[in-house]
């Protein structure tokens, strides 16, 4: 594959493109990502998270965690930006987290993966500047304290990682 694209003429190349931007939508968010075209390049991966993580229960949409993983996983291999990352992870957590405080409890494998998130966006956070990581420390802790009601020993773990990372708050 990378013969071939390397064969291509500046003009061909630019038609490669084009025509892979508006083949779809994942494309088109992949390429302002990578870019930086178009405002907001958080915005698409931010809608398709929020959309499978909290989906509307009025119309029968599923929680689609795959999907909403796979949102975070695209802007990363477009970008490689770990305060987006970060961003996107903690907004993962923060949707399933709020979906269960409003509509009540899921299903173990829903937590596990809220919980692993979880752990990712602490660990993504921390390697973060440490002028950077004051905001999502505060998302974090808002996420842990909400969750007291939960079970399945999601808020348990939430406070296991939470306190391991940030020792000086417990």
């Amino acid at each position: 594959m990378k013969a071939a694209v390397a064969s291509l003429e500046g003009k061909q190349l630019i038609k490669l493109v084009s025509d892979l931007y508006c083949l779809s939508k994942e494309n088109q968010a992949f390429l302002h990502a990578r870019f930086a075209v178009g405002g907001d390049t958080l915005a698409p991966y931010k809608k398709t998270i929020s959309a499978c993580m909290y989906p509307d229960v009025y119309t029968n949409k599923p929680i689609e965690v795959s999907k909403a993983k796979k949102a975070i996983s695209s802007y990363s291999k477009a970008v490689g930006d770990p305060l987006g990352e970060a961003e996107l992870m903690t907004f993962f957590v923060e949707c399933g987290n709020k979906f269960t405080l409003d509509f009540g409890d899921i299903d173990e494998a829903f937590y596990d993966a809220l919980n692993r998130m979880y752990r990712r966006a602490i660990d993504k956070v921390l390697s973060l500047p440490e002028e950077q990581r004051e905001t999502f420390r505060g998302r974090l802790d808002a996420i842990m304290t909400s969750s007291s009601n939960i079970g399945w020993g999601y808020h348990d773990m939430l406070c296991d990682d939470y306190y391991e990372a940030f020792p000086e708050d417990g």
